[in-house]
């Protein structure tokens, strides 16, 4: 109980003295413009993201678009790769071509679909805490 009354007290017998007016506005001034170049590059960084985040849906677009006219339109009978060896499992991985190279084409296409998910939600979380970090500082 003592400890907490000298605590107390110790904080009252603080005063703050504000001297001279334009050495604070002039650190204030500057802080602001600190914060406002830290709000700028966020900023910045959250279009950059954007637009690396269209540009990876349009690649990816196209990409599954030609790689599935390609499997589409080549020959069913014809293997897509072949081995000069004559192994039984290179010749059963031959004549399964297409199923392997489908699977793996979606395969792919799923993973880019989760990591363009997954960049998005940290954008939308980066702009809230932004936008959380700018409510704070008006404060």
């Amino acid at each position: 109980m003592e400890k907490d009354k000298a605590i107390e007290d110790l904080f009252l017998a603080q005063t703050r003295h504000f001297d001279d007016g334009d050495a604070f506005m002039a650190k204030l001034t500057k802080r602001l413009e600190a914060v406002e170049i830290i709000k700028q590059y966020q900023e910045r960084t959250l279009h950059r993201y954007r637009v690396l985040m269209v540009v990876a849906f349009v690649v990816g677009i196209i990409s599954g678009t030609v790689s599935t006219i390609w499997l589409l339109s080549s020959p069913i009978d014809e293997p897509l790769f072949s081995f000069s060896v004559q192994a039984n499992f290179l010749i059963w991985l031959a004549h399964n071509s297409r199923l392997f190279v489908a699977a793996g084409l979606s395969l792919l296409m799923t993973a880019g679909i989760c990591s363009i998910v997954s960049n998005i939600l940290d954008i939308i979380e980066m702009r809230r805490s932004m936008e959380e970090n700018r409510s704070w500082v008006l404060m």
